[in-house]
């Protein structure tokens, strides 16, 4: 009390102290990154292992089977998943809960130790999983040869763009790359009766450069160079190649070539190779605005500047773009919420004055949550702006019930400094412990796992952040203003006469609470609606994260191991085809990850959009998946997918790979009878021919050979190897020594000749191939080899999938040793929902805990929750008449429905406590009490609804994850309000009785005792 006095007296303080907060504010608008995504490590990481050609049953058995052992041997590694391919590993690691950081290091180095002593091992790569981007602007240059743009690109574009001080770094992809080769004519190697080994150890010799020592003695002690490098292709062919009968040359016995390497490009637009793409990066303290806004200006200077002619220069994506549609989506959000706020304060208070003192808190408290959010070192992203959208439509609850409280005490004719002390004083724990119960369901929030959990924690965060600033605010700037500034007009002085409206709820209210079978009635017609309303649950669409629609889609399409460039070519061929076909699809990028080609997709914008981007997303997933029945596809799965890939994923663990591949097919045959699955696939369905050699040990000894001979010869008819590299016009070009005519069949590998002791001889006479059936692909988890069966949805949600397949799960008869369990989505939905649950009861115990405090009651607290159920109502109804997907979005919009839900009821029984204490009976406090508060309670909630109204009708980037929250919200407060008027008093009036035995008897409740005594 002693503080709002001193609040109150030094106006001339709080004013300064305001206007601090504006300055701060606005300068941390100034200083926030602006983001697409936060920057968060997560705590797994990644290993990819290049094993050359090696098959990939004998990858598991000398590399991942190893690798895996010393990596469980980490304190901390939790999980361990592998793919093994023709020469190729993936390792996915799982780590402890906050030590992905400490624990990436340890992996690096066992990684880096175990593959130094593993023969086969190429190259190793790694990384820690998280949301940081390399780069954040993308383009194309296309539409002319590719000397032309690529002399553009780098002499150009690239310098011009690094420059920038808003730059890091620009990487190009798919400019003209070129290649010397030297093929040899076998014929020619053999007339000269050379051997193609002494020629590589020539040419490496001739291409050198070394210090071979000092000239001490020489005044200027200078050193002795040795420089034989080569500089162009003259010099190579030029090359003297020593012979029985003397010196040749090496053009004499090999074609010398330069010429433009034709797969340089691991890229393709719209199907074609012929454009460079373009990658930008941002210094760190440059946003992804300010970054996008200084090289489109770049751009057009170059433009100006007539640099670009003949090819064109497109923009592919900015991630600025999406970063600033959001930020502009919560701006306009803001002054929507802000305008409704002001609409509905004149509706009820009719006052201009009232209205503008909530109009300066609005912008005071949304200034005050930026500069807290710049202390704690958030940034402007896709989740920080949901936040303050929710915040927001919060943020005027509390100066409202505030200010409604000291109008009120006015206009009983209370003179002003005393009406601001007392309305504050009556309403203070009432906003403080509403203010608590709505943060308080947060805390449990860091209970879930994994990256969903720290994305909801930064949500929550802010949310408090904004709640907490609108509290701050409306202790402070509110009892300032309305002591001198806060006048009532003609009409408000006096007595007022109620209306029909609060005539007709005072009735009623009185009715309920008349006897307390009229109580139970009301509260059984309501548990009725309760129980009804738990049947549309299974109606209701589930999801795990709802899409993000930015006219932007990114695939990851899986294919079969060792394609040629060739058959790459022609797949992407057919993927631009099929991607064109589709319906605002505009542009396509295809990039070339080996196993896996990363796919870009860009949609028709603004006015050419006819399709919803749910629709053409699933169009694109349908098509993409369709070439996997004529086409070397093995799968296909969005970039940002939760799971797996599929929707649909069955992990079948056990360790013979025949046994395995039965359960497989039968478990894909039940799978199939499920209704709503479709494109049923397993793992190991695609596997590859290795011709295996077979020896012929007698011909080998007949002819005076060695198998280690054979191996030799075979090794150097495969030859194709890199012998060094030419710097050429500034571009390192690499120089490769092959034959002539390459071996790349059976028939000629067997009828290449032999030189032994009597003659040539084939190399079938030595040697037989044997053709063996291989898995292309072998998974581990945990070390043990499994089966992932996978499959796509058409016509039903995850949620009636995951049922169904669950069923089918528990009806499978596995044998011993081996078992089947869901995985990808599935298997996170049932993680998720299982952690929500739990983070729900946790959350509904803590507000049990801060009103038990409050009231100092055991049994009130309960009072209040029993709304609960009636706001789980209100979200049912709401998610099955919109058909809002049940996601992690929507469920956080429920935790945080329960403590929003819970203000209003606070305010009731806080004010019915309080009439208790001056004398009023049970039935005489609840119908004063809401009287009292049914004001402000319409005023809060239709506030609240007005703020996230915005958010519940979104398009656009963010939009579909504000959405099913802000629905959620609006759906269960719109339902649980008109509830509380009435639920309330009846539960209140059931538990008077029985509280009084559990608390402490009131001091001045002279009337108590005739509720006890009164039958029903």
């Amino acid at each position: 009390m002693n503080l709002i006095k001193f609040i109150v007296n030094r106006k001339i303080l709080i004013g300064l102290m305001t206007v601090l907060v504006l300055l701060v504010g606005s300068y941390s608008v100034l200083k926030l990154d602006k983001e697409l995504l936060p920057s968060l490590e997560f705590d797994g990481a990644y290993v990819v292992i290049d094993a050359g050609d090696m098959a990939a049953i004998e990858v598991e058995r000398t590399i991942t089977t190893p690798l895996e052992k010393q990596i469980k041997g980490i304190d901390g590694v939790e999980e361990v998943t592998s793919t093994t391919n023709v020469g190729r590993i993936n390792l996915d690691v799982t780590f402890e809960s906050g030590r992905g950081e400490e624990l990436y290091k340890e992996l690096e180095s066992v990684v880096t130790s175990s593959t130094s002593d593993m023969s086969g091992v190429k190259d190793v790569f790694s990384g820690q999983y998280g949301t940081s981007q390399s780069y954040d602007f993308f383009m194309d240059v296309s539409g002319s040869n590719m000397e032309e743009i690529t002399s553009f690109a780098k002499n150009v574009l690239e310098p011009r763009l690094e420059d920038l001080k808003e730059v890091r770094d620009v990487n190009l992809s798919g400019i003209q790359e070129h290649e010397i080769t030297i093929e040899i004519k076998r014929n020619k190697i053999n007339d000269n009766s050379l051997d193609v080994s002494q020629v590589l150890s020539i040419i490496q010799q001739s291409n050198t450069e070394a210090t071979l020592g000092e000239l001490s003695a020489e005044k200027d002690s200078s050193s002795l160079r040795w420089n034989t490098k080569l500089e162009n292709v003259e010099d190579i062919k030029k090359i003297k190649i020593p012979t029985q009968t003397g010196y040749i040359e090496l053009k004499e016995i090999a074609d010398v070539s330069m010429k433009p390497l034709e797969a340089s490009s691991n890229v393709w637009k719209n199907g074609s190779k012929e454009f460079i793409f373009v990658e930008v990066g941002r210094v760190s303290d440059a946003t992804q605005i300010e970054m996008a806004e200084a090289v489109r200006a770049e751009i057009k200077k170059i433009r100006d500047e007539k640099l670009i002619q003949g090819f064109e220069l497109n923009e592919m994506v900015a991630q600025a773009d999406y970063v600033k549609e959001s930020i502009d989506g919560v701006t306009s959000n803001i002054v929507i919420g802000g305008v409704i706020a002001v609409v509905i304060l004149l509706l009820f208070l009719r006052n201009i004055r009232a209205t503008i003192i909530v109009g300066l808190s609005i912008p005071t408290s949304v200034l005050l949550t930026f500069a807290s959010m710049w202390v704690f070192d958030y940034s402007f992203n896709i989740l920080t702006l949901i936040g303050l959208g929710l915040g927001i439509g919060m943020m005027v609850d509390s100066s409202i019930v505030i200010l409604e409280s000291i109008y009120r005490k006015k206009e009983q004719g209370i003179k002003s400094f005393e009406a601001v002390i007392e309305g504050t004083k009556e309403v203070a724990s009432a906003v403080i412990s509403s203010m608590l119960t709505t943060i308080v369901v947060f805390l449990p929030i860091g209970l879930l796992g994994g990256e969903m959990g720290q994305f909801m924690i930064m949500l929550s965060a802010v949310v408090a952040i904004t709640l907490v600033s609108s509290v701050v605010v409306s202790f402070t700037l509110i009892p300032s203003l309305s002591e001198k500034f806060l006048k009532l007009g003609k009409t408000a002085k006096g007595n007022q006469k109620e209306g029909a409206l609060l005539k007709g709820y005072s009735n009623l209210v009185a009715w309920v609470v008349k006897k307390k079978r009229y109580s139970f009635a009301v509260i059984g017609i309501f548990f009725l609606m309760f129980a009804g309303s738990l049947l549309l649950v299974t109606k209701i669409p589930m999801t795990i994260m709802p899409d993000m629609l930015n006219r932007y889609a990114e695939y990851m399409v899986q294919i079969d191991t060792g394609l040629s460039n060739n058959e790459k070519e022609e797949l992407v061929e057919e993927m631009n085809k099929t991607l064109l076909s589709i319906k605002d699809v505009e542009s396509n990028y295809v990039m070339d990850n080996g196993n896996m080609l990363y796919t870009v997709i860009n949609m028709t914008k603004e006015e050419d959009i006819t399709r919803e981007q749910k629709e053409v997303n699933e169009d694109i997933l349908s098509s993409l998946r369709e070439l996997e029945k004529s086409h070397p596809v093995t799968g296909v799965s969005a970039a940002m997918s939760g799971g797996g890939g599929y929707p649909v994923q069955v992990i079948i663990k056990g360790e013979n790979f025949e046994e395995l591949k039965a359960l497989a097919n039968d478990f894909s045959n039940d799978l199939k009878d499920i209704k709503g699955i479709v494109g049923v696939k397993s793992s190991i369905e695609r596997t590859s021919i290795e011709q295996v050699i077979e020896l012929k040990p007698k011909a080998i000894e007949d002819a005076g050979l060695t198998q280690m001979q054979i191996k030799q010869f075979i090794e150097q008819a495969m030859l194709k190897m890199p012998v060094g590299e030419l710097a050429v016009n500034e571009e390192n070009v690499p120089v490769i020594l092959k034959w002539e005519e390459e071996t790349d069949n059976k028939t000629k590998l067997l009828d290449l000749k032999v030189p032994t002791a009597n003659g040539e001889k084939k190399l079938s006479t030595f040697i037989e191939l044997k053709a063996v059936d291989t898995p292309n692909e072998i998974t581990h988890q945990d070390g043990e080899r499994y089966i992932s069966v996978s499959a796509d949805i058409k016509g039903r949600d995850l949620g009636a999938i995951n049922r169904d397949v669950q069923k089918a799960i528990d009806d499978f008869n596995a044998p011993k040793g081996y078992s089947v369990s869901v995985a990808g989505d599935l298997q996170q939905q049932q993680e998720l929902m299982n952690e929500m649950i739990l983070i729900l009861g946790i959350a509904m115990f803590l507000v049990y805990m801060v009103m038990a405090v409050q009231f100092n009651h055991l049994i009130h607290p309960v009072v209040v929750m029993s709304v609960i159920p009636m706001t789980i109502v209100g979200v049912i109804l709401g998610l099955f008449l919109t058909q809002r997907e049940l996601s992690v979005m929507s469920g956080m919009g429920i935790i945080m429905l329960i403590g929003i839900v819970l203000n209003n009821a606070i305010l009731l029984i806080d004010r019915t406590n309080q009439l208790r204490n001056e004398g009023y009976n049970v039935q005489d406090a609840l119908v004063e009490a809401g009287k009292n508060r049914i004001r402000p309670i319409f005023m809060t909630t239709l506030t609240t609804v007005g703020g996230m109204l915005p958010l519940a009708l979104a398009s656009g980037t963010s939009g579909n994850y504000q959405a099913p929250m802000a629905t959620v919200i609006i759906s269960g407060l719109m339902f649980a309000t008109l509830i509380t008027l009435l639920l309330i008093p009846a539960v209140y009036r059931i538990f008077g009785s029985i509280g009084s035995g559990f608390g402490k008897k009131r001091k001045g409740s002279k009337l108590e005792s005739a509720d006890v005594t009164e039958v029903a």
